[in-house]
């Protein structure tokens, strides 16, 4: 099932009982071991047990015994079941980075990063947690003039998106407007769950440097990747 595909199908949410979208929610399926199996993908056989993408949610579901109540069946989940939720869609987001990379819809670097914001054709900005924080504020503040502005996402460091899209140091990146976009997106989402998408303090909002024009020097670790 598409992703965009699971956002116009509906599902009720084990603990809060609300019905919400799929795009929203993580399946799990009932192991042959009486074990509770993330199915992120939504392709696994078996009756869907529907949690909120939330690490709150699915630790409650665990600990409360809603999935076993909801399968009927005695199930154990693992204690750590929200962190294998979270190692999972992490995965699936950076995968997603390197088929956008390999497809031509990621643009790393920063000089490349400028000019598809100049160009107004970004849909995701995609930073490195422990960039330097001088290169990423000038690209933030080059994106405040794009409309729509371009989401932002720092919810992973250099090593993280250098080992998924193939580059020694990758510090900026951006996705760029089309399908690829909105599918990542829906998965972020999902992600943003179990940890901040946008660090504290990142912002588009002005500053008195405004004016100043990004130079490939303003990474401050070196030739930007």
């Amino acid at each position: 099932m598409g992703a965009f595909a699971a956002a116009d199908r509906e599902r009720r949410d084990l603990v809060s009982r609300q019905v919400m979208e799929e795009a929203r929610l993580i399946r799990f399926v009932a192991g042959p071991d009486g074990s509770v199996v993330p199915d992120l993908a939504r392709r696994l056989p078996g009756r869907g047990l529907w949690v909120a993408a939330d690490r709150a949610a699915v630790k409650e579901a665990a600990a409360t015994n809603l999935f076993a109540r909801a399968a009927k069946v005695p199930l154990k989940p693992a204690a750590d079941l929200a962190d294998q939720v979270e190692a999972l869609l992490v995965r699936r987001v950076l995968e997603q980075l390197g088929l956008a990379r390999r497809e031509g819809l990621l643009v790393p670097g920063f000089d490349s990063c400028a000019q598809a914001l100049r160009g107004g054709r970004v849909a995701w900005m995609v930073e490195a947690s422990d960039g330097a924080r001088d290169g990423r504020d000038k690209l933030l503040r080059l994106a405040r003039h794009q409309t729509p502005p371009p989401d932002v996402c720092g919810a992973f460091d250099a090593r993280d998106l250098g080992l998924a899209l193939g580059l020694e140091n990758a510090i900026h990146a951006v996705l760029l407007k089309g399908g690829r976009a909105g599918l990542w997106g829906l998965e972020l989402r999902r992600l943003a769950g179990f940890r901040p998408i946008v660090p504290a303090g990142w912002a588009l909002a002005p500053t008195a440097r405004e004016d100043r024009e990004p130079t490939a020097e303003a990474d401050g670790r070196g030739p930007a990747s």
